[in-house]
């Protein structure tokens, strides 16, 4: 890897001489700016799709993790003592921190974004809900159960349970799915650059010949274009990254809401990632071109 890196900053101090075996222009020069400027700015969004992701899952599993509810269907007159008879159930239940009954405005809230604002939750046989928040320690599920179930006859327990693992697991797949997309983008930035190397060095054939016939060698001739399509990567690639970040910024902030696509922005040290996509690409680049001059070299031999 050290070695790697010597022959990388050895690249910002070319032989003038060799880099005219390069054409600066053409189709080939601007192929491989563009293309390493859209994938690094592809590969913004795909890291920021994954970190959103694992923060998602994260925070998903410690909101449900420590809360529960309780479900309470009973007949309209039985509703306040049922519901009374919960909490005391709860206030006397080691591992419960709180535990409180959801007010008809904040159950009309839960319920507003299928049925409309003007529900009228007081007219209809809607079950009373309870919030319970658990301590560090936990409690007794099963036993919370039983006790509900003899004292408190329509009283349903949810720990969240079939909720939060599917949404765990659903967030963890995005966050997978990211990082498996910048691994393609890379592997696409690579066979783009191998592709306007070959074309590079069929297109200075003649060129290449003559360089032999004076006494260059193919090490010579490779560095030359390994030099050349390396900046033009790393350049396309800063650019990219820097639109990627612009427009990263101008995604919307983490609000109250908590919506998915209002996270994507970068947190604390995770700003300091995209700085690492132009000097990867440039890698990546100087691999491809690298394996790319030797071969078709070779087979010009």
């Amino acid at each position: 890897m050290r070695a790697l890196l010597d022959k990388l900053r050895g690249l910002t101090s070319p032989d003038s001489g060799a880099d005219r075996v390069v054409p600066p222009t053409g189709f080939t020069a601007r192929l491989t700016v563009f293309t390493s400027a859209a994938m690094a700015f592809l590969t913004i969004f795909a890291l920021a799709l994954s970190l959103a992701s694992g923060r998602l899952a994260t925070s998903w599993g410690d909101e449900l993790a420590r809360e529960s509810t309780i479900r309470i269907s009973a007949p309209a007159g039985q509703m306040a003592a049922q519901t009374a008879a919960a909490l005391r159930v709860l206030e006397q239940t080691p591992g419960v921190a709180s535990a409180r009954a959801l007010t008809p405005e904040e159950q009309q809230a839960l319920l507003e974004p299928w049925f409309g604002p003007d529900l009228p939750v007081q007219t209809l046989p809607i079950p009373q809900l309870i919030s319970v928040i658990e301590s560090d320690e936990g409690y007794d599920s099963e036993g919370l159960r039983l006790r509900l179930s003899a004292e408190v006859p329509g009283a349903v327990l949810d720990e969240h349970t079939r909720w939060r693992r599917p949404l765990m697991v659903a967030a963890g797949r995005l966050r997978l799915l990211g990082w498996v997309s910048i691994l393609l983008i890379g592997a696409a930035t690579g066979a783009m650059v191998t592709l306007a190397a070959n074309s590079a060095l069929a297109a200075n054939r003649q060129v290449i010949t003559v360089l032999r016939l004076v006494g260059a060698t193919d090490g010579y001739i490779a560095g030359a274009f390994v030099r050349r399509f390396t900046l033009r990567t790393l350049l396309g690639a800063g650019v990219g990254t820097l639109v990627g970040l612009l427009a990263v910024l101008l995604m919307p902030g983490d609000s109250g809401a908590g919506g998915f696509l209002t996270g994507l922005r970068f947190e604390g040290w995770h700003w300091l990632l995209p700085l690492l996509v132009p000097p990867l690409a440039a890698v990546v680049a100087y691999l491809a071109t690298q394996m790319a001059a030797r071969r078709v070299l070779g087979g010009l031999a």
